[in-house]
């Protein structure tokens, strides 16, 4: 009976990032991935529109529309707006289910403050959570690449988010050494967006710069030459204008944001033991994330550090994998109740 109701339970595991959540239902499996993005009238402060819909209105709301993104740099910067966002996302998850509310496990970065743990924790609560728990995104990160997190050996993962980068080394079950540093894929885009104004007067939005940042964007010297065409607003002028960039340039723009990420990867191999360091150099550096998908991360991470580097299945949904498997694990689930205690 346990098994056949554990089957059916709507348990789930949120990935709540700064640029998208993804939330895991128990028996389900990945049942929703959308932009962590909220639209809200500000003359009575009703949402209008959640996760991609919402999306679609950043940039061109009119006055009374404000388009937001209540989490930042990993954690909640807005907790009324997370707490509803949540809510319509467990909510849209569990829709015909009739059990009762679900444990969520949800993934925060490692560097978080008991303060700011607390506030996800309560959010998930008020959004109809019966119990919440909070796992560290790396470890979580880790069981959901697949490594071997609970035997004695050196994992390292470096996760690369929208809001905060994560690098921890894993072994037996616990996080030996991390760095959580809040630059990821969100300061991508704001190098471009500060390049492109910078160097040509003209201002384009966030999307924008992203489309860019996923088309063209390099973390390593291209091997050859791409450009394509990017709209915006002459700064001098007011007037729309169109220009086109190429993406060496592109990889300039982005060499700083990219360049503090490879470092906060060396200092955490730094602070290893000799003996996990062995491992890791055996086994190789695993990448997650959607900021690790910039195309030839992979390759100067390699470069810098000299060590193999592996590119998880489906970096985006690792984290939210990782927190699934723990759903079903009792070993990890119990080993992250008492975490939560502390």
């Amino acid at each position: 009976m346990k098994g056949l109701f554990g089957s059916f339970s709507k348990d789930m595991g949120i990935d709540l990032g700064t640029a998208n959540t993804v939330v895991f239902v128990r028996g389900k499996g990945i049942v929703l991935q959308e932009p962590s993005v909220v639209a809200i009238d500000q003359m009575g402060g009703d949402m209008i529109a959640v996760g991609q819909e919402a999306k679609q209105m950043v940039g061109r709301t009119p006055g009374n529309i404000r388009a937001v993104r209540p989490l930042k740099d990993g954690v909640i910067a807005d907790f009324d707006t997370t707490q509803a966002m949540l809510k319509f996302f467990i909510k849209k998850a569990t829709a015909n289910v009739r059990f009762l509310h679900p444990l969520v496990v949800v993934g925060v970065p490692s560097g978080v403050t008991g303060v700011e743990e607390r506030a996800v924790r309560d959010a998930a609560i008020q959004a109809g959570a019966r119990e919440a728990l909070v796992i560290e995104e790396p470890m979580a990160a880790a069981i959901g690449a697949g490594l071997p997190v609970n035997e004695p050996t050196g994992n390292m993962i470096v996760d690369v988010g929208g809001g905060t980068c994560e690098v921890a080394i894993i072994s037996l079950d616990g996080i030996v050494t991390a760095r959580s540093i809040r630059i990821a894929g969100d300061e991508m885009d704001e190098a471009i967006v500060n390049h492109i104004k910078r160097t040509y007067n003209m201002m384009i939005g966030e999307r924008t710069a992203e489309e860019v940042k996923m088309t063209i964007g390099s973390a390593y010297p291209p091997d050859h030459e791409e450009a394509m065409d990017v709209r915006g607003r002459d700064l001098v002028t007011g007037l729309p204008k169109t220009l086109n960039i190429n993406s060496s340039e592109i990889q300039r723009a982005l060499s700083d944001t990219v360049n503090a990420i490879v470092d906060a990867i060396k200092a955490t191999l730094e602070k290893s033991p000799p003996e996990l360091s062995a491992d890791i150099m055996d086994r190789g550096i695993v990448m997650t994330g959607g900021g690790s998908l910039l195309r030839n991360f992979d390759k100067l991470v390699s470069s810098e550090t000299g060590m193999p580097v592996h590119m998880a299945e489906e970096p985006l949904l690792t984290v939210v994998r990782g927190t699934g498997l723990v759903l079903d694990d009792p070993h990890h689930l119990e080993a992250l109740r008492r975490r939560n205690r502390r």
